[in-house]
């Protein structure tokens, strides 16, 4: 069928091969390139570039029927030449904007397009990653590792790293981190550093900064052969209002709305795609197709979701856009997101498609045809939220906030949620997570970590952002590299050892992620000791005997004999401890991670006496009772270190182990 055709009908979903510019040979066998762009109200199009002096009477364009589509091949332009499209308008302007398909162009400042040649520019090593990848469905440990690839690391001289220099240190670090996915912010082309790549200019050009096209290509291939999945951040909302770039394309709206109102995005000064339109439609999802087939990426990240789904987004309700049925839901835009992912799911099932979705919009990730979105997850931003409310308040009143913590159980099976310290919560004042927790250092340090073995153990894939392993105390800045050297000081070494062990722990033991969407994969063995704000909870494989208990004492209070429930009889080994000396804890009593052995006790042997109480204060008597187990009938008495996470490894009922 007519490619063409395809486009101007919203389903050509790989119009990047028609449009843009591409080598080709002649009719008469010339080399060149060929050309061709959207431009449907233009009254005259040319191509002007390095190989015609930037003169737009020597190349004209030919309009394409009434597709809208302009054409023309030129003889003798060379990979790596430098073009832009002269656009007259009927009232005789002329425009000069970059190719919006552009697949590779200039650095900024400059914004000229660049020609390229992506016909076997990279030959591929990652073959037996790809074919062990699993349908999204399937259960699978999901640890990410989001990364700003400017600010990661770079050199001496404070210049950054290509895309193939970072490639094997990346990869060495991540595998190493016990990491199994990393989430690139934005690397497709954009004008400002400052906006970390969220105002798009080259949808489908990489980024010059680091490289070449096959650069990346290499970068995602090493990536691969470390058995790590690559996720990158898209942005399919909104663009930037540059001159050169997609904004007012042929002398009016084009790739946005016509109306203001809904063409206006005053959160980022931006321009929000007119999802109603086939050709916009063809574009954008031929964009994602691009990155996912061409690039072999394992996902996308879709920014800011919300923005697309409501005409209100960002606006007073009274100056805020309709649809047909008087609501404030964009229509057009949510056909747009079930299209997308209903497409993606077809023709790469294992692909990650992660909804960065703030508000409570249903459905996220249910399936198109069953009236959801479509997406295979969705960042839990309401327990980011709460999270960090809680961490943040001050340990005396931390029972004040208790609720905050087990509020998210109350949703957290309605859709696949992915729990993200991204980087939007370490930037604008918020301060880095180290520095939103109070005390003196010790206690930021520890309750910290507790915050992260929290994360860990609660039912949803994970998310990180880079730096979150060590802890800084400043916020991230996009302009330098992380504050590596802080590795030299024991507190942010402890920090990075326990980070790591604990992200191993995570993809070693399926009972912290196997079940993640009912109450089969977790217990409340301790949800209402808010005067001590102490949680406990199971986690549980499929083989439910595969059990991973979670117990976070949320202040500095400590206890000799605290009494928990437990859900099997038998033994009970101290897994993680993040109170240990090798994290810089206190090692509160001489509990050691790995060794530490506790041994189930029958209900019937539940014993204190009156001394013993008077000689342990602390221990909450409420602990006795131990309604929270379900009725298992068996507890453990442990010590409990000061602001502290502990994970307990079911082993059995075995003696000897």
């Amino acid at each position: 069928m007519n490619q063409a055709y395809l486009f101007n009908n919203g389903k050509n979903y790989q119009s990047y091969k028609m449009l843009g510019s591409r080598p080709d040979v002649s009719a008469e066998g010339e080399r060149g390139y060929r050309f061709a762009v959207w431009a449907p109200r233009a009254a005259h199009v040319s191509v002007v570039g390095d190989f015609n002096g930037w003169d737009p009477e020597i190349h004209t364009m030919a309009a394409y029927g009434t597709t809208g589509i302009w054409h023309v091949f030129i003889p003798d332009a060379i990979e790596y030449q430098r073009y832009k499209y002269a656009i007259r308008t009927p009232e005789g302007r002329v425009l000069l904007k970059a190719d919006p398909y552009a697949r590779h162009a200039e650095t900024r400042p400059n914004t000229a397009s660049i020609l390229y040649d992506a016909e076997d520019d990279y030959d591929w090593q990652d073959a037996d990653f790809r074919a062990n990848r699993q349908p999204i469905e399937e259960s699978a440990p999901l640890n990410i590792y989001e990364i700003h690839l400017g600010s990661w690391r770079r050199y001496a001289d404070g210049n950054t790293f290509s895309y193939r220099d970072i490639a094997p240190q990346l990869a060495s670090y991540v595998k190493e981190m016990g990491y199994n996915a990393v989430e690139i912010m934005p690397i497709m082309e954009h004008p400002l550093d400052a906006s970390w790549g969220y105002q798009i200019s080259g949808y489908f050009a990489p980024t010059s900064r680091y490289g070449k096209p096959s650069d990346l290509k290499f970068l995602i291939d090493t990536l691969h052969q470390h058995g790590i999945k690559v996720i990158l951040d898209w942005v399919p909302g909104h663009f930037p209002r540059d001159d050169f770039g997609l904004a007012n394309f042929d002398g009016k709206p084009l790739y946005e709305y016509a109306d203001s109102i809904r063409s206006d995005q005053p959160n980022w000064g931006t321009l929000v795609f007119d999802f109603s339109l086939a050709e916009v439609r063809s574009f954008l999802l031929s964009n994602a197709w691009y990155w996912l087939d061409e690039f072999n990426v394992d996902g996308l990240r879709v920014d800011a979701v919300s923005s697309i789904v409501y005409l209100n987004f960002g606006r007073e309700y009274s100056a805020s856009a309709r649809n047909v049925n008087g609501g404030y839901e964009n229509l057009e835009a949510i056909s747009f997101i079930q299209e997308l992912n209903t497409l993606v799911r077809e023709n790469f099932p294992y692909a990650i498609m992660a909804a960065e979705e703030s508000s409570t919009f249903p459905n996220v990730t249910k399936a198109a045809a069953e009236g959801g979105l479509g997406f295979s997850h969705k960042w839990n931003m309401g327990w980011m939220n709460d999270t960090l409310q809680y961490m943040t308040s001050d340990y005396y009143a931390r029972g004040q906030f208790h609720d905050k913590i087990t509020f998210s159980m109350m949703y957290s099976f309605s859709e696949r949620f992915i729990l993200p310290f991204s980087h939007d919560e370490v930037v604008h004042g918020k301060k880095s997570l180290l520095g939103r927790m109070p005390g003196d250092y010790w206690r930021q340090f520890a309750s910290l970590r507790t915050c992260y073995m929290y994360q860990m153990s609660f039912p949803g894939s994970k998310l990180n952002f880079m730096g979150n392993e060590f802890a800084p105390f400043i916020e991230w800045r996009y302009y330098e590299e992380l504050e590596w050297f802080l590795l030299q000081y024991p507190n942010h070494k402890g920090m990075f050892d326990f980070v790591r062990n604990l992200n191993h722990i995570y993809l070693e033991y399926p009972a912290l992620w196997e079940v993640e969407d009912s109450w089969d994969g977790f217990e409340w063995i301790a949800s209402d000791d808010r005067e001590n704000s102490i949680f406990a909870y199971a986690r549980y494989a499929e083989e439910r005997r595969q059990t991973v208990i979670a117990v976070l004492n949320m202040t500095p209070a400590s206890y000799k004999h605290y009494r928990l429930n437990v859900p099997h009889p038998g033994r009970y080994k101290l897994l993680l401890n993040s109170d240990d000396s090798a994290y810089q804890g206190s090692s509160y009593a001489g509990l050691e991670q790995g060794h530490t052995i506790f041994w189930a006790k029958p209900e019937k042997e539940k014993r204190q006496s009156l001394e013993a109480k008077m000689m342990d204060l602390a221990s909450p008597l409420e602990q006795e009772v131990g309604d929270d187990s379900g009725g298992s009938g068996f507890f453990i008495e442990m010590p409990l270190p000061p602001l502290a996470g502990l994970y307990l490894l079911y082993e059995g009922e075995e003696e000897n182990k």
